[in-house]
């Protein structure tokens, strides 16, 4: 009967952070002022960090909040940060402040998106942006990317579907790189299946624009956006630190128009 492989140990999971950052052991001895024989003690196991050192190496190497979690309990140690469900009373103040720039942000555009881009709450105007959207793509959880590049998605009204596509595709890459969260490994492979879809923006003249616009077919007339990404840089809490705030402003007087009913 074979042995069961023992769970990863902190030393192997600082060592695997290390090396997807592409960080020597010896760089990272350095910035986090640690000496190099410590650190290699600690990633083999003959030393055991503190709660301290755990804590101080994820934020050098910028692990993500929930595998820093990860790390602490591997290393013996309870987790450090809570997670909440968005409707629990205790972030009934972030809670708020998202509804009210939701509103505020009316007639144009706006969706809270999860780490994965499944939608946590958006605003009445997002309607413009999905319209003749398949219902199933709606459907809880759904998912911002999906809903963006599927075929019966928004994909056969963005006219600039290859930047666009290759501008989100790229994020997702950098945010599946930066976690290592295998969903949003497999989320790139589905996504990237997609008629149309590119892995990364095409080199060409849209390179030359300040902002990548989002282009869309639209009965009144062609539409184009220009967004922008907010999140709670400050968060304790890991729901509300893997919270983005995308929203959309018009780009032209015809997109506002629109936006405002006209």
């Amino acid at each position: 009967m074979s042995a069961l492989p023992h769970p990863p140990r902190v030393g192997e999971l600082l060592r695997g952070w290390r090396q997807r950052r592409h960080i020597s052991q010896l760089e990272l001895s350095l910035g986090a002022a640690v000496s190099a024989r410590h650190l290699s003690f600690i990633e083999t196991g003959r030393a055991r960090p503190s709660r301290e050192m755990v804590l101080h190496l994820a934020e050098r190497l910028d692990v993500p909040m929930r595998e820093r979690n990860g790390l602490l309990l591997a290393a013996g140690y309870a987790p450090s940060y809570t997670e909440r469900a968005l409707d629990d009373p205790e972030l009934a103040a972030a809670r708020s402040a998202l509804d009210r720039f939701l509103a505020a942000h009316e007639p144009y555009p706006a969706v809270v998106v999860d780490r994965a881009w499944n939608i946590a709450a958006s605003n009445a105007a997002v309607a413009l942006l999905l319209d003749g959207i398949a219902p199933h793509l709606l459907a809880a959880p759904a998912n911002a990317l999906r809903i963006t590049l599927h075929p019966e998605g928004m994909a056969p009204r963005i006219l600039n579907l290859a930047e666009w596509s290759g501008h989100l595709l790229d994020r997702l890459a950098r945010r599946a790189a930066l976690t290592g969260d295998d969903e949003l490994t497999r989320l790139h492979a589905e996504l990237l299946g997609f008629p149309g879809v590119r892995a990364e923006p095409p080199h060409g003249d849209r390179a030359a624009e300040i902002a990548l616009p989002l282009r869309l077919r639209h009965d009144g007339g062609d539409l184009t956006f220009l967004s922008t990404q907010t999140t709670f840089g400050t968060a304790s809490d890991i729901t509300l630190a893997e919270l983005s705030l995308e929203a959309f402003y018009p780009a032209d007087e015809r997109t506002a128009a629109a936006c405002n009913g006209g």
